[in-house]
C-alpha cells in the first residue's frame, strides 16, 4: 500500500489539525512522505484559503517540521494553486494545480461548495445547461499548465455532489468529449493526475477523481498518476488509498507517481 500523500491542508488554510498534529499522525500510520500544499490565495473568496500575511509564517512552520521530524518522515512544503488564484510568493518544494471556480461574465462561480450553490450557478450563467457548465469548466482546466503543476489536481471536482444530488451525466458525449480534451491539453506537461479519495473521506462520494472512463483515458493515453487523500483532518490520511490502488491498477495502471 502508498504511504504518501502530497495533497494535505491544515488549519493555515481550511484544514481542522495543525501541521504538526498532521505530521505525527502520518508518522503513527507509518507514512514515508507527506506533502503540505495549502490553498494559495483568492482574493476573490477568502473563505478558504491561506491569508497573505500568514504564507511566510506557513513555510517557517513546515520547514521547521521537516528538521524536527527528519529521522521519521519525509516532510515537503507545497502549495495548491487554484488558477484563479494570485501567484505564491514564498519558496515551495511542489505545487498542485487545480480550478475551484468557473469565471463568467466576470463572477466566479465555486464548483464544490455545495451542490445547491452549484444548481444556482448553472441556471443563473448557464441557463440551466449543466452540460454547458461542464464544457466551460473543463475548458478551464485545460489552462492549468498556467499554475506551474508538478500535479494535477482533482480534474473533475464538479462531481462532487453527483453520487449523492446528481447533476451532470457523465455519460454525455458533449461531457465526455469535454473532459477528454482537457486530458489532452495537459498530457504535454508530463506531470501526474491525482487519483484523488478526498470526496470520499468526507462522506460526498464513494469512488474517487476521476471518474474511471477519465482515469482510463489518461492510463490510455501514457499518462501518469498519483494516489491523493486532499486531506482536511489528520483522520482522513490514507483514506480509501488501498481501493483507489486497486481501481487505478484494474484500469491499466503499472506504476504510482511520487515527489
Amino acid at each position: 500500500m502508498i504511504k504518501a500523500d502530497f495533497h494535505v491542508h491544515t488549519n493555515f488554510c481550511d484544514g481542522k489539525n495543525t501541521p504538526e498534529e498532521m505530521v505525527q499522525a502520518a508518522i503513527s500510520l507509518g507514512m514515508t512522505s507527506l506533502g503540505f500544499s495549502v490553498h494559495s490565495y483568492t482574493e476573490f473568496d477568502q473563505s478558504y484559503c491561506i491569508k497573505k500575511e500568514k504564507v511566510a509564517a506557513y513555510i517557517e512552520e513546515i520547514n521547521r517540521l521537516k528538521e524536527k521530524y527528519s529521522s521519521k518522515i519525509r516532510i515537503l512544503c507545497g502549495i495548491e494553486r487554484d488558477l484563479y488564484a494570485e501567484t505564491p510568493e514564498g519558496c515551495f518544494d511542489y505545487t498542485i494545480g487545480s480550478l475551484h471556480y468557473v469565471k463568467k461574465n466576470g463572477v466566479y462561480y465555486t464548483v464544490d461548495e455545495s451542490a445547491d450553490r452549484l444548481r444556482k450557478a448553472i441556471d443563473e450563467a448557464w441557463q440551466g445547461s449543466a452540460v454547458d457548465f461542464a464544457k466551460d469548466y473543463f475548458a478551464e482546466a485545460s489552462r492549468l499548465g498556467e499554475t506551474s503543476p508538478d500535479i494535477i489536481g482533482h480534474l473533475d471536482l464538479i462531481t462532487k455532489f453527483d453520487e449523492i444530488e446528481p447533476i451532470f451525466d457523465i455519460t454525455n458525449p458533449a461531457y465526455v468529449a469535454a473532459a477528454k480534451k482537457a486530458v489532452d491539453a495537459l498530457l504535454p506537461l508530463g506531470v501526474p493526475f491525482e487519483i484523488n479519495t478526498g470526496a470520499i473521506s468526507r462522506g460526498y462520494r464513494k469512488t474517487p477523481y476521476p471518474a474511471p472512463f477519465l482515469l482510463a483515458y489518461i492510463l490510455e493515453k501514457g499518462g501518469k498518476v498519483i494516489l491523493s487523500g486532499d486531506v482536511h483532518a489528520a483522520s482522513g490520511l490514507l483514506c480509501h488509498f488501498e481501493e483507489a490502488e486497486a481501481l487505478a491498477r484494474s484500469l491499466g495502471a503499472e506504476a504510482f507517481e511520487t515527489l
